[in-house]
């Protein structure tokens, strides 16, 4: 496995932009097996969980160029039917969990799927329950299969309904929708998921012939349609890195911008950053951040401590959460970071407390930060990423901290940050990779 040995206390300065979207290039290279004919997809990340589900799909048969620096070709005329029976593929869905969103396409064109526990991140418990119902609500059933040790789905075709989700899965959403938009009928979903990547797909589907109402908000009507035809999508900046980049900069930076985020996506994002006493400028649709000597964390106004919680979009993403956290052990004043969706997210924070930062780990959903405001500097260690958000997070910290750090299993990382080392290099932060 590689490491990052990271030398802190690096000023970061110039001009950075953020890669596509990684969770929606994941849902739209889904949508791809809708129809026979050619889809290009255009600012697709290069990073591990993109390239895999890429991989999955050229086993599958489906053709696959790459027509640009970031820009791709599918072509799904000819899927490998037995091989969507077969162990090997059941495999290797398992080791991705985006590959969860191919069943709902598979289904509506094929009538078949199977499905394995999907790898991914350790965060705690990430039921696919929504998954489940929304496909046996349009008329699939499923059964177990010790031999691929997962699920396999079957139906002789789909019917629309109607359907009130549990919870606002964002890839529930996406996965219910790509089944709905070739099912017999009309499907109406209500707690539909909003965030931008599934409005961005919903509008990929559009463009495809599909027939959807309430793009935008948590009611989504989905007139059926007898097949897809090929289209052109461009994937949107990715707002988590965005916001790591807002983080990095305010802890690290000497003046940096933030090129072509699409601010109008970005929604509560750069305000949560704010309450934390982060300038956040926005310049068109760049955003600049300016060096900070010390920024103060705002209390509510009756002035009780600030708390800043995730939710369901409109409200903040939870893969910014530990973002936010770092950055706040170097603020004036406390917050209450509230972790609501994800048991596990926070464990992550031993690390931070080893390198001198003062958290409070309430339970596995609270922690309490109390701000340095640069009087203490955090201490170099060695630690592991155990996640993607976490990765990114320690990465943060150890930028700014005294010494050398090094950070193992950046492969957790690299699931979802385009070449994050040579990108922050270039900004003057001191960051080597070691196989």
């Amino acid at each position: 496995m590689a490491s990052f040995v990271i030398e802190g206390g690096n000023k970061l300065h110039g001009t950075i932009k953020a890669q596509g979207a990684k969770n929606e290039a994941l849902q739209v290279i889904c949508a791809t097996l809708l129809t026979t004919e050619e889809v290009i997809i255009r600012n697709i990340p290069d990073i591990l969980d993109i390239n895999n589900l890429i991989s999955l799909l050229a086993g599958m048969g489906v053709k696959i160029s790459k027509t640009g620096n970031e820009s791709y070709s599918f072509k799904a005329e000819n899927i490998d039917e037995e091989y969507l029976e077969s162990r090997d593929f059941a495999k290797k869905c398992s080791s991705l969990r985006g590959s969860v969103m191919i069943v709902g396409p598979l289904l509506a064109r094929f009538g078949k799927a199977c499905f394995s526990k999907p790898g991914g991140d350790k965060i705690g418990r990430r039921r696919l329950d929504t998954h489940f119902t929304g496909m046996s609500k349009l008329g699939a059933k499923y059964e177990y299969d010790e031999n691929i040790q997962g699920y396999r789905f079957h139906c002789k075709e789909l019917h629309g309904c109607y359907m009130l989700l549990d919870e606002a899965s964002v890839t529930g959403t996406a996965n219910i929708i790509m089944a709905a938009v070739l099912a017999k009928g009309v499907t109406t979903i209500y707690n539909a998921a909003c965030e931008p990547y599934i409005q961005q797909l919903c509008r990929m589907l559009v463009n495809m012939g599909a027939k959807i109402e309430g793009i935008g908000s948590n009611l989504l009507t989905i007139t059926g349609t007898d097949r897809l035809h090929g289209t052109e999508h461009t994937v949107l900046p990715d707002m988590i890195e965005v916001g790591s980049f807002i983080g990095m900069a305010a802890m690290n930076g000497s003046g940096v911008t933030i090129k072509d985020v699409s601010y109008k996506d970005l929604g509560i994002i750069p305000d949560s950053f704010r309450r934390l006493g982060i300038t956040v400028e926005q310049h068109g649709d760049d955003i600049f951040i300016p060096e900070h000597d010390n920024y103060r964390i705002e209390t509510f106004l009756d002035g009780s401590i600030m708390t800043i919680s995730d939710a369901p979009w409109p409200g903040l993403t939870p893969d910014l959460l530990s973002v936010m956290l770092v950055v706040a052990t170097q603020a004036q004043g406390s917050v209450l970071i509230h972790q609501k969706m994800f048991e596990s997210r926070l464990y992550f924070v031993d690390n931070l407390i080893d390198m001198g930062a003062q958290i409070i780990l309430c339970d596995p959903h609270r922690a309490v930060i109390i701000g340095h405001d640069h009087r203490i500097r955090l201490r170099a260690r060695k630690m592991s990423s155990p996640d993607i958000r976490a990765g990114i997070a320690l990465l943060i910290a150890a930028m700014s901290a005294d010494g050398t750090s090094y950070i193992g299993n950046i492969e957790q990382i690299d699931r979802g940050y385009q070449d994050i080392d040579t990108r922050l290099n270039g900004l003057g932060a001191n960051i080597l990779r070691v196989e």
